[in-house]
């Protein structure tokens, strides 16, 4: 749960506060800048995004870091809402 936190808190540390989504419910395909702002952040953290796509009504993104995998939820204003890992 720690870890959970920590990497919640590291990530909206490093996102921007820049609204790139005008709906309050994100659907759809993510918008490519979107995408790349996720995958900068994420990567500045050290993981390897593998996939982003939206999902009830948020970014989910699949990612990688020291050979565990990831899933994190973003909302429109990209900030962490979820994160799970397989351990």
């Amino acid at each position: 749960m720690k870890r959970i936190i920590a990497l919640s808190l590291a990530i909206l540390a490093g996102t921007a506060t820049t609204t790139l989504a005008t709906s309050s419910e994100i659907s759809g395909t993510p918008d490519a800048a979107v995408v790349e702002q996720i995958k900068t952040n994420l990567a500045d953290q050290g993981y390897e995004v593998r996939k982003v796509k939206t999902e009830d009504g948020m970014y989910e993104t699949y990612a990688m870091k020291d050979g565990e995998k990831f899933e994190i939820y973003f909302d429109k204003d990209l900030n962490v809402v979820k994160t799970k890992s397989d351990d």
